[in-house]
């Protein structure tokens, strides 16, 4: 049977801890349970010591991404669950993503529904990186920002290297499972409103969340990203040729501008695949 460890990374989630560690124990009386604590200011690591509950601290906040890698870490489990520590997720459904582990996928991860989603913008928003990553992967992603999911532990820490230490941990991990041929499943869940005020900023998070979209396909194809980019500034060129030609009878630098724009997004594409296949080669 694989030992199980939970990771929660925390930062002054106080009040939502106090209701949740309890819960959690009751549901995986046998699990490691981590609580990594981001630098927090409340009560946090007395809350832990109370719940009987390892608390890794940060002198200051290093972002959710470096607590997820400090937690995978630190772990001594061989499946690894990772959920917020603001009461979102309902430690119940723990049990129903161990079942896709054992199946032998080697990630699970909970698939919030529409009234589950943050907003109608964070909804909207991930409905796009859903729909993007499908297309990009060919294999159906249901929530590809989704906090909560159960990991193979040897598999995820393959690519600690890769993960940011900001919040888009999901997204890379994912992509990474993806490009390295690593099944993952999604499990339908509710996510729960949450305890306390959200760290999310929506200007600096919205810029963020449009850097995302880049980086899913530049973690699984970058030429899936950058062949369509460079088709349509040859496209471009083309056209405005077939225009002042008509009109003027020569081609122009405006065309040659762009049919050279065209050139260079596709040999970054190129350079940017080749690098993607090296970041993901596995050493025998």
């Amino acid at each position: 049977m694989n030992r199980l460890s939970i990771v929660l990374p925390a930062k002054n989630e106080g009040p939502a801890l106090k209701s949740l560690l309890p819960r959690l124990r009751a549901a995986q009386p046998h699990a490691e349970i981590i609580v990594v604590d981001d630098g927090s200011t409340d009560d946090t690591r007395q809350i832990c010591e109370a719940a009987g509950v390892s608390c890794l601290s940060s002198p200051y906040s290093m972002g959710n991404g470096a607590a997820i890698k400090r937690g995978a870490r630190a772990a001594s489990g061989d499946v690894l669950v990772f959920m917020d520590g603001d009461g979102q997720h309902d430690p119940a459904d723990i049990s129903r993503l161990l079942e896709k582990i054992e199946q032998g996928f080697d990630m699970a991860v909970g698939a919030r529904d529409w009234g589950s989603q943050a907003g109608v913008g964070r909804g909207v928003a991930n409905t796009l990186y859903n729909w993007l990553a499908t297309r990009m992967t060919g294999h159906e992603v249901l929530d590809l920002t989704s906090g909560y999911r159960a990991v193979r532990a040897d598999r995820f820490r393959e690519f600690l290297h890769l993960l940011p230490n900001g919040f888009s941990y999901p997204t890379t991990s994912t992509m990474a499972f993806f490009r390295s041929a690593y099944p993952v499943a999604y499990v339908p869940i509710k996510a729960a409103q949450r305890v306390g005020k959200s760290h999310i900023k929506p200007l600096k998070d919205g810029v963020r969340f449009l850097l995302i979209i880049f980086k899913i396909a530049t973690l699984y194809s970058p030429l899936k990203l950058f062949v369509p980019a460079s088709a349509v500034f040859f496209a471009l060129g083309c056209a405005n040729y077939l225009r002042t030609f008509l009109a003027y009878g020569r081609l122009t630098n405006g065309s040659a501008l762009m049919w050279s724009a065209a050139v260079i997004i596709f040999l970054i594409g190129l350079v940017s695949e080749q690098i993607t296949a090296l970041t993901y080669r596995r050493d025998s």
